[in-house]
């Protein structure tokens, strides 16, 4: 049997990206969707912590100290956990376009090594989008924004709707997230990947 990659290269006909008129400032912090996520949530304890900033037009900007508890291999951040990385910022664009959106698939190029201690700045836009198709990049820099890239990525992500999340995950965890008296954070619990 064999499977059909999807491209992430958008099609012809797709359109150019639209910030929601009600999106955040550029520079102003996005702040975590969930507070248990594992790339921005503060509840994480072995968590990515990242520190998420709308941009200019659909970007977003992000960064994080790589801590011991994320290596792999001594002294470096496993490969994984910088795809984790790219992917939940990707994942924060969600709140410049006023979309709910999962990872549809997300190809992941490793460039240089990224040492425990390390700040990595992160920078995520929004290509195009095709339907409930949106295509994305990103790419993080070692220890400043203009740094030489360390890890990049180009992604495609699905349109849904909040059944998504309510049909598929815990109900401990979706009960605590409706049942949030702030609106803004019960929707944005919603807003990345799962």
């Amino acid at each position: 049997m064999s499977a059909t990659k999807t491209s992430l290269t958008p099609p012809r006909d797709a359109v150019p990206p639209a910030r929601h008129p009600d999106a955040p400032a550029p520079g102003e912090p996005l702040g975590a969707h969930y507070d248990r996520c594992f790339g921005c949530g503060a509840g994480q304890p072995h968590g990515l912590h990242l520190v998420v900033r709308a941009g200019e037009g659909v970007s977003v900007t992000a960064e994080f100290t790589v801590r011991p508890e994320h290596q792999g291999a001594p002294g470096l951040a496993h490969g994984g956990l910088l795809a984790t990385a790219l992917d939940d910022t990707l994942g924060a664009l969600n709140l410049l376009t006023h979309t709910i959106s999962v990872t549809g698939r997300l190809e992941t190029d490793y460039l240089r090594p990224v040492p425990v201690g390390t700040v990595l700045h992160l920078r995520a836009r929004v290509l195009a989008r095709h339907g409930r198709k949106i295509y994305c990049t990103a790419e993080g820099r070692l220890g400043a924004p203009d740094g030489p890239v360390a890890v990049r990525a180009d992604a495609l992500f699905v349109e849904v709707r909040v059944e998504h999340f309510t049909g598929h995950g815990r109900r401990e965890e979706i009960e605590e997230a409706m049942a949030d008296p702030d609106t803004v954070r019960r929707t944005r619990a919603f807003e990345v990947n799962p």
